[in-house]
């Protein structure tokens, strides 16, 4: 099945996206979600920034289940494309405690505990619920993550948007980033990204995971800019390289 897209207008989003994707025009088009197929346990969805995303966190599982919520959120992005100095920022510089991070989150100085480190096309970053985060500007990603639409803002560069400190530093991990969970992918490589636990992504050239319902997300040839959701014995012929996601 070839899901639907689904245009996510955003502050932060941009006026021009690839010619793959259509998207209409004289909006800030920040995400691109695939949808269609009924409440799904994963989501596809690409991210274009033209400002950087508020400094936020998610929670996970077990926290989400005592808030009300079906699940948590962990994710993993892509990097599709980034302008020089382009930064992403992935858990904070040292460890701190959650009154200095409520602290820093309403004076500002979260900006300068972020780890703020430079990307390209090609690197990968796992993000477990947890980690406080933020995609930088002139970056485009493709996001592989847990279907929760779960955001915990503790700081938005004076944006007038809620923050949400009380959950927020409640479920944060107010430490550095693992090194462990980044890597560069080049084109050629196929190698399994994640493996659990709460689901499984595969960079490959050929169809991966046919025993299970599984996400296919062409990045390059004739069917880039698309998604397909595919059962177990279906199969799918590539022209180029793709990510292949599916539950643990």
């Amino acid at each position: 099945m070839k899901l639907e897209r689904r245009y996510v207008e955003k502050p932060w989003g941009r006026t021009q996206l690839p010619p793959m994707f259509d998207a209409p025009g004289g909006k800030r088009i920040g995400e691109v979600w695939f949808t269609g197929a009924g409440e799904q346990p994963l989501l596809v969805k690409y991210l274009f920034t033209s400002e950087r995303l508020s400094i936020q966190v998610h929670p996970d599982d077990e926290q989400a289940r005592e808030r009300g919520l079906a699940r948590g959120k962990s994710e993993c992005w892509t990097i599709l494309d980034a302008e020089p100095g382009s930064s992403l920022g992935l858990g904070l510089k040292l460890e701190v405690s959650s009154d200095e991070l409520r602290a820093a989150a309403l004076d500002g100085s979260i900006e300068e505990l972020m780890d703020w480190r430079p990307v390209r096309a090609g690197d990968f970053f796992m993000v477990p619920a947890g980690t406080i985060h933020a995609v930088g500007a002139g970056i485009s990603l493709l996001e592989f993550q847990q279907n929760s639409d779960v955001t915990y803002r503790l700081y938005d560069y004076g944006r007038p948007r809620e923050l949400h400190l009380d959950d927020g530093i409640a479920v944060a991990r107010s430490e550095p980033y693992p090194e462990t969970l980044a890597q560069h992918v080049e084109p050629n490589d196929r190698r399994t990204l994640v493996d659990g636990p709460q689901f499984v992504l595969v960079h490959t050239d050929s169809d991966a995971l046919e025993d299970r319902e599984r996400w296919v997300i062409p990045l390059d040839g004739a069917h880039a800019g698309n998604c397909l959701l595919l059962q177990p014995g279906e199969r799918f012929e590539s022209d180029g390289r793709m990510l292949i996601g599916a539950t643990a």
